[in-house]
């Protein structure tokens, strides 16, 4: 005897699949962070330590901060190490803080490349991208700007020479580093 399921049955069960997923969709895309606008405050994360100790990102707060998303593969990104190097070392940094995120999958990768690189200032490594994504990550590198209170204030994508005149000047105008 052969016994063909009832439509009704049928149609009951692609309902309740079809709520269950509708209902895994709306959970997994509230949870899911997105990219933090301009002018708006970055939320709380886990900075996993490369070269120092892991940190939140809250522990940044009272001076401005520039966050630079790298990877080991990424030849723009390493171009750009020296001169964040150079200029966490310059003298207007007294005023501002610099910290790396790294976007590499294997923590050995970063490792790798900050220990060739001779890094001094802190890197951290990303995980489930949570960071790139909250920081609009579209394309590495990215520089972030953000001041005293978690605000975000600019993004720069693309390789830049960081202590060079006009991104000193660029650093100076955001952080508004001239006024008393």
């Amino acid at each position: 005897m052969d016994r063909q399921p009832q439509p009704r049955l049928i149609r009951a069960v692609c309902l309740v699949l079809s709520v269950a997923l509708i209902s895994a969709a709306q959970v997994v895309g509230a949870a899911a962070p997105s990219t933090v606008a301009i002018g708006v405050v970055v939320r709380e994360a886990t900075l996993d330590g490369l070269n120092g100790p892991s940190r939140r990102l809250s522990e940044f707060r009272g001076r401005p901060l520039i966050v630079n998303l790298w990877a080991s593969w990424c030849g723009p990104c390493r171009a750009e190490t020296a001169s964040l190097e150079r200029l966490a070392w310059h003298d207007e940094a007294q005023r501002f803080r610099i910290i790396g995120i790294s976007t590499d999958d294997v923590r050995a990768d970063a490792l790798g490349w900050l220990s060739h690189s001779n890094a001094t200032i802190p890197h951290f490594l990303d995980h489930n991208t949570v960071l790139e994504t909250m920081l609009g990550a579209t394309h590495i590198p990215l520089t972030v700007l953000i001041d005293a209170d978690g605000r975000i204030l600019e993004r720069v994508y693309g390789e830049r020479v960081w202590d060079s005149p006009g991104e000193i000047a660029r650093i100076r105008r955001a952080f508004r580093l001239d006024t008393p």
